[in-house]
């Protein structure tokens, strides 16, 4: 094994995942999510306390909102891939850290 490009290898796998997460924090996604559930609960808040003084029963399923479920055989098969490539990047990741251990602890 040359040392050198598994260390340049593994220089441009951080760097890719670097840039991964920059630009998705750059973009302000995980904020817009965020912010969308949040004014979901403000809707919500504010239709409970309407009910609570017009005096109507209360019951906490009718202020929550339900999770609409978008599974289909496409995202089923998408996710059964992305599950096996995951599985082969842990053991392909620790073989890799496996061979560099025992290199420097041979040292």
């Amino acid at each position: 094994m040359n040392y050198k490009s598994i260390a340049g290898f593994i220089m441009v796998i951080l760097i890719v995942l670097f840039l991964g997460l920059y630009v998705s924090q750059m973009t302000g996604y995980y904020e817009y999510s965020e912010s969308k559930k949040q004014a979901l609960t403000e809707d919500a808040i504010q239709r409970f306390e309407q009910d609570v003084k017009e005096g109507k029963e209360i019951n906490a399923k009718d202020y929550l909102q339900e999770e609409i479920n978008y599974n289909n055989a496409l995202s089923n098969i998408g996710m059964k891939l992305s599950s096996l490539i995951e599985k082969g990047f842990n053991k392909a990741m620790n073989g890799l850290f496996n061979e560099i251990s025992k290199t420097i602890s041979n040292n």
